[in-house]
């Protein structure tokens, strides 16, 4: 009989370096789950979603068939409704994908896992995991991360902060809490008291 997974998300803002613990994780030998991937997957050409984005924004959907997830973004960013549209056919495709990974992990005789996905709390979906683990960073370090990575304007970064949930929110709502303030040395001791935390059962 399968045992079941302890499965716990991981989330926070931009520039907070969720994507890097996700990768120390995995360095340790613990799956991670990446909503990123899925969501790609729900729309590969042929599944349903990508024919509701198709029928709701045919600008969207390039010569050979595919996505064109910068148009679409553009598209989103700037009209809540049109986020709010989009949200509704992705988000219930990305669970299902996610229940049946999670599924197989489980099978495989994995015990533990984290689902990372930058907008989990956004999307309501912090009560579906065992445990909650939000990343976070000072606001001007997560301007000069992305500003770096995606050679965006400060501007522009933190109009995209403005339209994720606050960090106070996201720190609220979490079990646990990584603060990434400093070198990756520092960031990778956390990840191991972390998972000394969640071994032991500890308390945050």
């Amino acid at each position: 009989m399968t045992e079941p997974l302890r499965l716990i998300g991981l989330t926070g803002g931009i520039g907070t370096g969720k994507s890097t613990v996700a990768r120390l994780l995995e360095a340790r030998g613990v799956p991670v789950i990446d909503a990123d991937v899925l969501a790609r997957e729900a729309v590969e050409p042929g599944r349903p979603a990508l024919a509701e984005i198709a029928a709701a924004w045919p600008a969207v959907i390039g010569p050979d068939g595919r996505l064109d997830r910068k148009r679409l973004g553009a598209i989103v960013f700037s009209d809540p409704a049109a986020r709010a549209r989009l949200e509704t056919i992705l988000h219930p495709r990305i669970a299902q994908l996610a229940s049946e990974h999670a599924a197989r992990l489980a099978r495989a005789g994995h015990r533990l896992a984290f689902y990372e996905a930058s907008l989990l709390i956004e999307a309501g979906r912090q009560r579906d995991f065992d445990e909650l683990v939000v990343v976070d960073a000072p606001e001007d370090e997560r301007v000069r991360r992305v500003v770096a990575r995606d050679g965006s304007t400060p501007e522009h970064v933190r109009a995209r902060m403005a339209a994720q949930a606050p960090m106070s929110e996201k720190r609220r709502l979490a079990t646990h809490v990584i603060d990434n303030d400093g070198d990756l040395e520092r960031l990778s001791r956390r990840v191991d008291e972390l998972l000394a935390r969640i071994g032991t059962g500890e308390a945050r």
